[in-house]
Parts: structure tokens; sequence; C-alpha cells
């Protein structure tokens, strides 16, 4: 049986994600920072533990006798310090985690030669790490990001990529652009607004995203699991793709459509960027939960859309990826 640490696994795409290794009779690990975790916890083959991923030494005994470690933990508002510790900080922690025992693999690899035994012995294979990032993060040009969570997810690829390869340690980084979903926090939250306000003054009007369903990154994710086997040998680590959905949409048109999913439709009005970052600067310094920073302004800067420099779904087999005016059905 395939044992699997999700990282992040009681989130919106790591709920879903362990519902579909559940159902495929992966035992699943899920460390959180506190419980129950509500949304998993009843799943048969889930283990949820209280653990802070943070401390290197859980984390490293958290990592042991794992097959595959998955990071989905992620910020999208905070300072620049608290996109370094969630970003870069863990995923290079969970990296070198995999990296330590890897190692020790091949030793012993090496050692035992290429006999049927060593073949067949669960330590010969190594940890394959998954990381999930964002369209956008640059690997190579991450310190040119217009924005701090672009910075940091970039970051954090450069930073695991050097330890992956130093240590052949398998890896798959995943790019999507926004993810929605039934639940999301995106679609949902301009569902909610024009159930309220006769109109939405909004920024950014323009930028353009590729939205993709929460089940087909997931599907994705599974389809990078199912293939560790094939991984290591291979001349291409890591292995990046970038996961959209089949339709590009402006913001303007994907809060048209929320509105149009809930059956209260309203007039936008597009705010030239000045404004946008005005009205970005009081929701960020409003009480509660953040809504939209500054921060996300500046992400909203460069198109969300799939590059074509990377592989994406048709690489993972999936030739069918669900378009958001189909599929989405919000829970506002």
């Amino acid at each position: 049986m395939k044992k699997i640490l999700v990282l992040g696994g009681s989130g919106f795409v790591g709920h879903h994600l362990c519902e579909a290794l559940n159902r495929l009779q992966y035992r699943v690990t899920v460390p959180t920072r506190r419980l129950p975790a509500r949304s998993i916890q009843t799943l048969p083959f889930v283990d949820v533990v209280q653990a802070n991923v943070y401390d290197e030494k859980v984390l490293q005994a958290l990592v042991q006798d794992q097959d595959v470690v998955i990071n989905l933990v992620a910020i999208l508002h905070g300072s620049a310090e608290a996109f370094q510790h969630t970003h870069v900080q863990l995923a290079s922690q969970v990296a070198k985690a995999c990296a330590k025992i890897n190692s020790a693999h091949f030793e012993l690899q090496a050692h035992q030669g290429s006999s049927s035994e060593s073949q067949t012995d669960p330590r010969m294979r190594p940890i394959h790490f998954l990381q999930m990032s964002a369209l956008g993060a640059d690997h190579e040009a991450f310190k040119s990001a217009p924005s701090l969570y672009l910075k940091s997810k970039g970051e954090a690829e450069n930073a695991i990529i050097g330890i992956c390869q130093a240590s052949k340690t398998p890896l798959s980084i995943l790019r999507p652009s926004v993810i929605f979903g039934a639940d999301d926090q995106f679609i949902n939250l301009f569902a909610s607004l024009q159930k309220i306000f006769p109109v939405v003054p909004l920024g950014c009007a323009d930028a353009r995203f590729q939205p993709i369903w929460v089940q087909d990154v997931v599907s994705a994710m599974v389809a990078c699991i199912q293939g560790t086997q094939h991984l290591s040998g291979r001349e291409s680590n890591p292995e990046i793709f970038e996961l959209g959905g089949p339709d590009v949409f402006t913001l303007q048109g994907l809060v048209h459509l929320a509105g149009r999913f809930v059956g209260h439709e309203r007039p936008v009005w597009p705010l030239p960027l000045p404004l946008a970052k005005l009205q970005a600067f009081f929701m960020e310094h409003l009480p509660g939960k953040t809504l939209m920073s500054l921060d996300n302004v500046a992400s909203m800067q460069i198109p969300n859309i799939l590059s074509g420099k990377y592989p994406g779904l048709k690489a993972l087999g999936l030739t069918s990826p669900k378009s958001i005016s189909s599929t989405f059905m919000p829970s506002a």
C-alpha cells in the first residue's frame, strides 16, 4: 500500500485530494496544527495527527517511511516574512527531509548492488516530493516577480530544485491557475458580494485567468503519484507542469459568471490601477479576514494563464478538463 504524507491536507485542495487518495486506498497521513480536521477526519485511510511541521525533527519523523510527500501549504496574504516562512522555509525543509532519507536509500542500494532483493526492498524506492506552486512563479526569474506571493513561490521552487537534484530526489512541481470548486474561496467571494451589493467596484478587471476545476488538479496530482516509479530514473528532474482549464477569462468575466450562478449578476465598475491599489489598501487593513491585498493587485499585473513553456494536463493523461462555465456550483 502506497504511503503518502500530505501537508495542507485539510485545506480546500487538500481535502479533495485526501478523498481521492482514500478512494484509492492509499495510506495517507495529514499533520495539522490543531484537531479535529473535520473535512477529512472520518476518512478511513487518512490518519490526522497533530504536529508542527516547521519543527525539523517532527517533519523528519513524518517523512520517514513515506512513498510520496505532498506540500500544499500556502498563503495569499501576509508580510514578506510570512511568505518566506510559509512558502520558502517550509518547502526547503520538506525537500531536505526527503533528500536526507533518499541519500540513505541510495547508499544502501549501492551497498547491496542490483540484486533482485534490493529491487523489491521498499527502502530502495526514493521518496517522491510533489510541490504545489502557482502559475506566474518562476524558479529561474523569481527575483523579478511582481509580488511577494509569486516571488516566494518561485524562490521555493528554486530552493527545492537544487536540493532535490543534488540528492536525486524525484520532484514534481504543479503550477495551477486559480482553482475553482463548489467550496472555493475565490468565485464564492464574488458570488456572495453580489448578493449584498448592487454594484461591484473591481480593480484589475482585465486581469486574465485560466481557471481549473479542483477535481482536475486532484487528478493531475494522482497522475504524478501513480507515475512515481517512472520519475526516479528520468533525466527531467524536476518535472514541471502548468495546469489550466480550457477557457481564459478576465476577472470581470469571472465576476459576471459568479453573479449568474447565484442569480444576482450585478454591474461591474472597473477601477483604474491607482484606485484598485487604494481599494486593496483599505481592504487589507479592515478587521477580519483579508479579502484583497496590494500584493494580490501586484500578482494580477501578469496574466495567470498557461505559458506553453512546460507540459500540462495532457502530459498527465488528462485530455478533457472541465470548464468553469459548465462545472461550478457555488456554495454562496
